[in-house]
């Protein structure tokens, strides 16, 4: 499987209604695109971190038609290129750098919902990512999340392509006094 090539996440687009319209999002990762390209065409805008360059200029037209930002940094050696900044949405797949939860957290701005999918400890038995460094541990993300409402989570196997996946969307708690807001577990109709 290609990061940044193809489809977006089913997960990403399980949960795509408790998007903001027109809100920033923020693609952690983003290789080529994917996920910029589909949170774009949703209307959103987001921005696009990835240590590759090569991988970026695949999503160079929505750049200079200013429908994203993309933003060329290495996060794993060098400081965190959006200091201060906040987003509606986080989108991270596919991608585990433990040091920067501090940083995805505090980039999800009051009310903001955080859509991660990741491979999970058992991986290592079906293919790569197999390293440990690189596969959540059971419980992994309900932890990292748990100062933020968890509205999902899934800690499992996959058949096609064969993998182990934890997956979580969580909200920010809003501002103080904002009263208990409704994540709904489905699209609007949806029964």
């Amino acid at each position: 499987m290609m990061h940044g090539s193809g489809a977006p996440s089913l997960w990403l687009q399980r949960w795509a209604h408790l998007l903001p319209a027109g809100g920033t999002a923020l693609d952690l990762a983003c290789g080529s695109g994917r996920h910029l390209r589909w949170l774009a065409g949703l209307g959103l805008h987001p921005t696009g971190i990835d240590r590759d360059p090569a991988a970026l200029a695949a999503s160079s037209d929505l750049a200079q038609a200013g429908a994203a930002t993309l933003v060329q940094a290495d996060v794993e050696q060098g400081p965190w290129p959006l200091p201060g900044q906040q987003f509606a949405a986080v989108v991270v797949t596919h991608y585990l750098w433990r040091p920067l939860w501090p940083q995805i957290l505090a980039s999800l701005a009051p009310g903001g919902v955080l859509i991660y999918e990741t491979f999970a400890d058992g991986n290592q038995t079906v293919g790569k990512p197999s390293r440990p460094d690189f596969l959540l541990q059971p419980g992994e993300l309900l932890s990292r999340c748990a100062s933020l409402r968890i509205v999902a989570y899934e800690d499992g196997f996959l058949d096609a392509p064969p993998r182990f996946l934890q997956r979580v969307v969580a909200v920010r708690p809003a501002e103080a006094g904002a009263g208990p807001a409704r994540h709904h577990l489905q699209p609007a109709g949806g029964g």
